[in-house]
Formats: C-alpha cells, structure tokens, sequence
C-alpha cells in the first residue's frame, strides 16, 4: 500500500485515473457488486438452503445491523489508521465474506458470514461517506454525488444483469456466484490499495466522539430514514418470494429494470437536488415514499397483482435515489472538521432502529403483514414533517429555520 501522502489540492494535477474522484468511483462500483450480489440471491438461498421464515429473515436482518449500530467504533480505528485505508480493508471483508457466504447453509452459519460482511459494507459506508463530503466541494457535491450514484447503479445493474442471463442457462449455483462477486469486490480493494496515493483533506478530522446540538435535525432525519429502510430492505423483496412467488431469476430482472432506472435518473437527481435544493428535495423523496409504503399495504388489501408489486418496488427505489440531499445538508451546515466523527455518529443513529425493528416486525410479518407497510407509511410522514423544518438555504449557523437567518 502507498504510504505518500497527497494533499488534495496537489491532487488535482494528476491524470483523473490516478486522482481520488476516480479512486471513489472504484469504490463505488466495489461495493454493490458484493452487496448486490448479496441482496439478490439471499430470499431464495435462505428459502431453499435454511427453509427461512418472516421471523428468521427478520432476525438475520437485525444481526446484520448490529455493526451499522456500532458504526461510532469507527471513531477509534481511525485515531490508528487513515480514513482511505480504513476504507479499502473493510470493502475487502465485504467481498471475503460475500465470497464464502453460501458455503455455511445455516441458520448459524449464515448469521455469522453476515456479520462479517455487515461489518465490511458499514465501516467501509461509514468513512466513504466522510470522504466524499471532504473530497468533493460543496457547490459540485450534489451532482458529483449523483454520478458517484449512478456507477454504484451501473455496478449492480452489470452484477444483476449477469445473474440473470447466467443463472439458468448456465446452471449456476449460490457457491459459485457468491465466490466470484465478492472475489471480484476483494480485488478491487486490493488495486486501491497499492494504484492510489493516500488524499489528504485540508481539514484535519477530529478523532473524538462528537453531539453537537445544532446538528439534531440530521440526527432525527438519520434516525427514521434508517427505520424506513430497513422495513424496505428487509420485507420487501422476500414479500415478492414468499406472496408472488418469484425465482431467482424473476427477483434479479426485478432489480436489474430497478437499478437501470437509477442508473439513468441518479445524475438528473443530483442536479434536481443542485437547483432545488435539498428541503424540496427531501419533500418530494417522503411523500412519494410515503404514498409506495401506503400502496405496498393495498397489495394486501385490494389484491392487486405482481404488477403493481414490481412497479411500486422500482418507485420506491427512485424517490430512495434523492436521498443523498441528506448528506449535501449536513455537508452545508458542518464545520468541515466535524465531517468524519458526525458521520460515524450519524451512521450509528441511522441503525438504532434498524437493529431492532426487523425482528420485532418479523413476528408482526407472520400474522399481519400489511401493518408492517402501514408501519413505514407512519416512518416517512413524520420524516416529511421534520425535512419541513429545514431552511431554504442551509449553511453553518442556520441549521434549521429556528435558527439563523
């Protein structure tokens, strides 16, 4: 691993493939390989290798949470290691544990690789998060995000795409798929590691846990989106296996149409945010999301069919794709050495519910489960009254519309 470190403003000389723009493009694409990988095959390989239920799935979710509960550890590795090498070790686990997740085929088993690659894809998400907000400025951040989106869209798109046309026709097992993503994942880490230079910020980070009053609008908006996410992650791809049915093969077309969406709508949605700005932005993501989630529960009601499934699963997924306002907010209202420690704490927010949550509403699942959309309707309509209180134009020192001016 290169051991030179690079200012950033020296950076800007080099060629763009050796520059950290491109390093967190890398990265970007890295991770969904794995965890979309991950996502796609998982409902049928716990159906068919573990024989799974609502309340299984709900508990291997909760676990997978716990190190996005611990996201704040964070703060202490890094008062030994850098945030950009911190980076690449956990996107390395990610793919290890991706790679050998089909090989323990147990309730036990399969709850122990997804702690593993829990840890990699939430302390690799944690401090990615930290370098995107110090590595790019604040007037390029919403659409450099938006681009950033779309190749982590492309990368899945490509690893779902593959599934697809492969899974069948070449008779694929979970081992083999499993084994070459995160192999795949591990490699490109590997390649960071030793291509890129180690980019060194202007600001120099703080290395203590940090709570700052002014920032407890992002704490609160951290706090239900990560709630509302997760009854999404965890119920609403194993609804379309366990009511509607579907393969393998229908569940990965299903992501595949959904990523190829966000990949083309991902950089009109950071320019959407750069005009608008991120309190209409964050209006327009919670009422859609909230109007789905209202709708997911009609599947239950009215009967309605695969269709209306697939197309509210797809919507839900492009009003999710404005959700990284909420990182262009908080990057307008920091101090600038705050980012890293805020960021580790903001992570931890975001999964305190998520820890919890999957497991209780697993039970709720079996008995009720359109409660559990009516559960995240309630979620997103309290996260819209919140983004209310969000000022037109955010900036340090008015951090709300109660404060500045």
């Amino acid at each position: 691993m290169r051991l030179n470190i690079l200012p950033l403003k020296s950076a800007q000389n080099l060629p763009f493939w050796r520059g950290p723009l491109f390093l967190l493009c890398l990265v970007a694409a890295a991770q969904p390989i794995s965890f979309a990988t991950w996502s796609a095959l998982l409902n049928n390989f716990v159906v068919e290798r573990a024989g799974f239920t609502g309340i299984e799935i709900g508990w291997l979710h909760s676990v997978r949470e716990i190190p996005g509960l611990l996201a704040v550890g964070v703060i202490g590795i890094l008062m030994v290691m850098r945030e950009q090498v911190l980076a690449l070790v956990m996107l390395a686990l990610l793919g290890v544990a991706t790679a050998l997740t089909a090989h323990f085929p147990s309730f036990g088993g399969i709850l122990v690789l997804t702690m593993l690659s829990s840890i990699g894809f939430h302390y690799f998400e944690t401090v990615n998060h930290s370098l995107q907000l110090q590595w790019i400025d604040k007037e390029r951040a919403p659409k450099i995000l938006g681009y950033l989106s779309a190749v982590g869209s492309g990368a899945a798109l490509l690893a779902y795409g593959l599934i697809m046309l492969t899974w069948d026709s070449l008779k694929l097992s979970y081992e083999t798929v499993y084994g070459l993503s995160g192999g795949l994942t591990m490699l490109i880490a590997l390649y960071c590691a030793f291509a890129f230079a180690q980019f060194q910020a202007p600001s120099v980070q703080h290395r203590n846990l940090l709570l700052r009053k002014r920032y407890w609008l992002y704490y609160l908006l951290q706090f239900f989106a990560g709630a509302r996410r997760q009854i999404f992650i965890v119920f609403a791809a194993f609804m379309m296996v366990e009511r509607f049915g579907f393969t393998v093969h229908a569940l990965t077309a299903l992501f595949l149409i959904n990523y190829v969406v966000n990949m083309v709508l991902a950089p009109f949605m950071g320019q959407f945010i750069a005009r608008f700005g991120e309190r209409f932005s964050l209006i327009v993501e919670y009422t859609g999301l909230s109007v789905v989630f209202l709708a997911y529960g009609g599947l239950y009601w009215f009967g309605w069919g695969v269709g209306v499934a697939g197309t509210l699963y797809v919507m839900d997924h492009m009003f999710f794709g404005l959700s990284f306002a909420l990182k262009t907010y908080f990057q307008k209202i920091a101090d600038p050495a705050d980012i890293a420690p805020t960021a580790a704490v903001a992570f931890t927010i975001n999964h305190i519910s998520a820890v919890f949550l999957p497991a209780g509403l697993g039970y709720l699942w079996v008995v009720k489960p359109d409660f559990v959309f009516i559960a995240a309707t309630l979620l997103a309509l309290t996260s819209l009254l919140l983004v209310l209180l969000i000022p037109r134009h955010p900036s340090e020192g008015h951090e709300t519309i109660f404060t500045g001016s």
